[in-house]
């Protein structure tokens, strides 16, 4: 277990670099990765069961009992994203599998690096984790809503099986993960030190096996025009969402948290909708996007642990203080 427990530690500090290692892997030798291609539907499922391992009956009343910032978060996330996808979609002219896949991965709920990326940056983590929850129960619906208007132009949309597949991805090891845990209780504790090493090994799979697949488009002009559409998406995601929070007058570590709860999206879940209900090059915007974001994540969430540390009185002007009061 030790050993396992080393392995996530080190997957977790370089996962970035592990990304982009395997993805140019991917491209040269496609291989491999063709054959992960067809099951990255259940790749993505034992992440989501993961995910509802880890969750307890404390996760849901907490947010019954402080349901404002959760909910905000959550209808925030879906409005600023989808459409600042659409917005870039048609300022940059993109059409097509690069339209599509653009507008899906900002159709879908939030990221679970936000979750980490908020921890780092001294954010509220009970509201990020909260907010990525409901937006991840909240996905089947949204998600076949969002693409159908924003991009049925471009391709027809099949609402009805997205919508079932969806809750059969998504919710299905979500509420397996929660009764597990309600029924093993603290002997699930155990195994929760690893799951995140699965859910990272799945989610690094499912980025060779989209790299794979799409190995021959990488070098395209629509190809490489998504690359800063990407950026765009992500960046401006997190200025509208931190100055939403702003307005609202929200203290600054839950800015913090919808802040990446905004920016960052559910990129594998935009990856495997793409491949199994369109051609895989609309996964493409989602890789990149799974790539990009953990970059941004972790500059961002630096900066803001760095300045929080600066800002905060030293020993000796916390006992002066103490003096004079």
């Amino acid at each position: 277990m030790k050993v396992l427990e080393t392995m996530s530690r080190f997957v977790s500090k370089y996962f970035t670099v592990l990304v982009i290692l395997l993805a140019g892997f991917a491209y040269f030798v496609p291989q491999p990765g063709l054959g992960i291609a067809p099951f990255t539907s259940y790749l993505l499922m034992i992440v989501l069961f993961g995910m509802g391992l880890s969750l307890r009956v404390d996760d849901f009343k907490r947010i019954g009992k402080n349901p404002v910032p959760v909910i905000l978060g959550t209808v925030t996330h879906y409005v600023i994203m989808p459409g600042l996808a659409f917005l870039l979609v048609h300022l940059f002219h993109l059409s097509g599998p690069a339209a599509v896949g653009v507008i899906l991965v900002g159709s879908c709920p939030s990221g679970t690096s936000s979750n980490v990326m908020a921890y780092l940056a001294g954010g509220d983590v009970a509201l990020d984790v909260s907010i990525g929850f409901l937006s991840t129960l909240l996905a089947p619906v949204m998600i076949p809503l969002l693409v159908s208007t924003l991009a049925g132009k471009y391709v027809d949309v099949p609402t009805s099986q997205m919508f079932l597949n969806t809750m059969k991805i998504v919710l299905i090891p979500i509420i397996l993960g929660v009764i597990v845990h309600t029924i093993f209780g603290h002997k699930v504790d155990r195994i929760n030190h690893v799951t995140p090493l699965i859910s990272q090994v799945a989610i690094l799979l499912i980025i060779v096996a989209v790299f794979s697949a799409n190995h021959s488009q990488f070098t395209n002009v629509e190809t490489l025009l998504i690359v800063p559409v990407v950026m765009l998406h992500n960046l401006l995601g997190y200025t509208l969402g931190y100055a939403f929070a702003k307005v609202m007058h929200l203290n600054k570590p839950q800015q913090k948290a919808i802040t990446f709860e905004v920016g960052m999206q559910d990129s594998a879940l935009g990856a495997t909708l793409a491949m199994k209900f369109f051609v895989p090059q609309a996964a493409i915007a989602s890789t990149i996007f799974s790539i990009w974001h953990n970059i941004s994540g972790s500059i961002l969430s630096s900066w803001w642990r760095n300045r929080t540390l600066q800002e905060a009185p030293t020993e000796i002007e916390e006992i002066v203080e103490k003096a004079v009061v």
